[in-house]
């Protein structure tokens, strides 16, 4: 069996005001999108080329909104995890070292794709979009 082009574990899936899982995976295989719970049931699928999906100009830099089926999900994709990587970033240094750190850390962040990016694009790849 083949790898997937996409997945993500700890994703937050909600439906309307609804969460249907906070801690989720998103997979993209074989040219199609499934959306599983945590425990690997499937909440929905489809085939890529049926999905629609995007940010919304609201929506934070972790957050993606898809519609599968006729359905509205909104994705919250964690970079490490649920808190996203904040619980390593509370240091026990003062005043002066924690923001002498927290200025370089900063731009190196930003180099890397969002989860949420790299998720849209996993998706115009498996659906032939450019």
């Amino acid at each position: 069996m083949r790898e997937p082009e996409f997945s993500a574990r700890g994703v937050e899936i909600n439906r309307r005001l609804r969460s249907l899982t906070r801690a989720g995976e998103v997979r993209i295989e074989d040219g199609r999108l499934a959306l599983l719970t945590s425990y690997g049931s499937e909440i929905d699928s489809a085939p890529v080329t049926a999905v629609r999906a995007g940010r919304p100009w609201f929506a934070g830099p972790d957050e993606a909104v898809a519609t599968v089926n006729g359905t509205r999900y909104r994705l919250t994709l964690h970079k490490n995890g649920r808190d996203g990587g904040a619980a390593d970033s509370g240091g026990s240094g003062g005043a002066r070292g924690s923001g002498a750190s927290g200025k370089p850390k900063e731009p190196e962040e930003s180099k890397e794709p969002e989860e949420s990016g790299r998720f849209l694009a996993a998706l115009k790849r498996a659906a032939g979009r450019r």
